[in-house]
């Protein structure tokens, strides 16, 4: 039996005892805890406050719950695999994608009109509610079984002086910066990284334990003249990836003498 003597809610100090029991290592990654009726003896609390106390430690992700099994301690794994964000360009002048470019489509692409919402018109420097394309795609790694969501959104503008991206929105990334170079753009791109927590569609299809943000990333495809061209949207679990960057050291444009 451990008493507890701790300041705060009841549910809170009894959390705080199995925490310190799993980082400890009393309760091992992947073990299954002890039931409800031994917590209850262990820490001579009720029922409701050993259910509040896992409820706190599930939020945590520090404990799956597992319908019919019981609550068990979740491994910490660490990343399932490195995800290159490089974009490679061939003496040929192709370009290649690594990470999840390479990674097998679980359905057929989907495809639709849209409008830019206030995040999105931001990153395009566009207008709220101006038009665009659209291509949704689930991608899963057959190595590690690990789900990404990806999404291009192409402005109507540039569609308009690519012709092709209008008519087949479904391109694949390379091919569309390959388009794009053809129409006379020198391309470079800027990538920004956040991690926040799922909506309910992203847990289900990226199969999130639960209390597991996703990585959100942003890539700004722009052309000769600084314009936004495209924007791709990619979501991960943050459990089941790290991302990894080619960094480059690139002339500082705001060096005086610098145009």
């Amino acid at each position: 039996m451990t008493e507890i003597q701790r300041p705060g809610a009841l549910y809170q100090q009894v959390a705080a005892a199995i925490r310190e029991a799993i980082l400890s290592g009393e309760f091992a990654p992947e073990s299954l805890l002890p039931s409800e009726a031994q917590l209850m003896a262990r820490y001579q609390v009720s029922r409701p406050t050993v259910r509040n106390a896992i409820a706190a430690l599930r939020a945590e992700g520090l404990i799956d719950v597992r319908h019919g099994k019981g609550s068990f301690v979740r491994a910490d794994r660490g990343p399932a695999t490195d995800i290159s964000r490089y974009v490679g360009k061939t003496p040929a002048g192709h370009f290649t994608l690594y990470g999840v470019a390479a990674w097998q489509q679980t359905e057929e692409p989907t495809t639709y009109r849209t409008r830019a919402t206030e995040a999105t018109a931001h990153e395009l420097e566009l207008k709220v509610e101006d038009a665009l394309f659209g291509c949704d795609r689930l991608l899963a790694d057959p190595a590690t079984g690990a789900r990404a969501m990806h999404r291009t959104l192409i402005p109507f503008t540039t569609a308009n002086a690519v012709p092709a991206l209008a008519e087949a929105p479904d391109t694949d990334p390379a091919t569309v910066y390959a388009m794009l170079t053809k129409a006379g753009h020198e391309l470079w791109w800027s990538e920004a990284v956040r991690a926040r927590m799922p909506l309910p569609d992203e847990r289900t299809a990226l199969r999130l334990p639960d209390a597991t943000p996703v990585l959100h990333v942003s890539r700004v495809t722009c052309g000769t003249d600084g314009d936004a061209l495209i924007l791709e949207e990619l979501r991960i679990g943050a459990d089941r990836a790290a991302l990894v960057y080619r960094i480059t050291a690139d002339e500082d444009p705001t060096r005086p003498g610098k145009a």
